[in-house]
């Protein structure tokens, strides 16, 4: 059984590793990972990412930010990374991760917790589902990938 537990930076290599076995143009618009640290200049430090370890393993990892710097959007997170390791998939650490996000969310204060999914990826939009979050709404054709349009959907669960 997979548990939860915040980032460390002893948990660089593992998280660059996992980032580099998982980043895919279908389910990620921005730039693929970097190839020489995970937390810098890219990802902030570790403060912002759980992740789920396995038999001492780091398995997956979630992003969880504050949404904006104004004060007026305080009360928002965003979920704006999740991996799992190909060899872990299909075991609900995905899920997990996302569970420990919206708790953490929770925990903070926050009131909302919004995340991006693009068309591409009909499973990962499935799981944030299952967690209670709901479409607010589709940028249809936001980005071009590989000369195809593709949707970006919004997704949110409101915890208040």
């Amino acid at each position: 059984m997979a548990h939860v537990r915040p980032a460390v930076l002893a948990d660089d290599a593992a998280l660059l590793g996992l980032d580099l076995a998982t980043w895919s143009p279908r389910w990620s618009p921005g730039e693929p990972p970097a190839r020489d640290a995970f937390f810098g200049e890219r990802n902030g430090g570790p403060g912002g990412f759980l992740v789920a370890e396995r038999d001492g393993a780091v398995v997956g990892y979630v992003a969880l930010h504050r949404a904006g710097g104004l004060a007026t959007h305080a009360h928002v997170r965003i979920i704006d990374g999740l991996a799992v390791d190909p060899s872990a998939r299909g075991r609900g650490i995905g899920e997990l991760l996302v569970r420990a996000a919206v708790e953490r969310a929770r925990a903070e204060g926050a009131a909302k917790v919004t995340l991006r999914v693009l068309g591409t990826n009909p499973a990962a939009q499935r799981l944030y589902e299952r967690c209670g979050f709901v479409v607010e709404g589709v940028l249809v054709g936001e980005f071009l990938i590989d000369g195809s349009p593709v949707d970006d959907t919004w997704m949110a669960l409101h915890l208040r």
